[in-house]
């Protein structure tokens, strides 16, 4: 069996990082070669949930391999076919808007445009406050596209946040696992 390359690509909703990290850690001990990808504001931004510095070296120490960051770096995953997989969680808004209208204007958004270049799956762990608002139609949108997959996701804080949707990210493993063999893993809302 050849060693099966997946790229996790993390976006800015800093308060789920500590549910996401350890996710790369399974698929490494699974056997996956994980190559970490964080958006520029992931990568650089110190918040109340840690140091950019810090939530780095944990994410290099997991993955055991070193972050793509930058647009220059993440463009040879489509032309050099660097991942099989490539899955992006924590997804915000943000980037499900740019996704779901072709804007690849960040080092996750182009690593997703060059990875789907060639028919491969991306599987997205929605963690936005607008998924049941604004942003219902960029799901929809994502949803109908052929080679895009989502973590179950459930509403984190209906009272709350009623417009707010999180994906369980306990089920990365066996979604990537489902999305690899080109199917959505059910049900997808928990």
């Amino acid at each position: 069996m050849n060693l099966i390359t997946i790229g996790f690509a993390m976006c800015g909703s800093f308060c789920t990082f500590n549910s996401v990290i350890p996710q790369i850690k399974t698929l490494a001990d699974a056997g996956y070669k994980v190559i970490p990808i964080m958006s520029e504001t992931a990568y650089s931004t110190d918040t109340r949930f840690g140091t950019a510095e810090s939530i780095r070296q944990k994410v290099v120490e997991t993955s055991g391999n070193s972050i793509i960051h930058t647009i220059p770096d993440a463009e040879p995953i489509g032309p050099k076919k660097l991942l099989d997989l490539l899955i992006i969680a924590p997804c915000t808004g943000n980037t499900l808007a740019k996704m779901s209208n072709g804007i690849t204007d960040s080092c996750v958004t182009l690593a997703a445009k060059a990875h789907l270049r060639n028919a491969r799956p991306v599987l997205i762990g929605v963690s936005t406050n607008d998924a049941l608002s604004s942003g219902a139609q960029n799901i929809g949108r994502l949803m109908n596209n052929k080679n895009i997959y989502f973590v179950p996701m459930r509403q984190d804080d209906p009272n709350g946040k009623p417009n707010s949707l999180v994906a369980d990210f306990s089920k990365i493993k066996i979604a990537a696992e489902a999305a690899l063999n080109n199917k959505q893993l059910q049900p997808l809302f928990t």
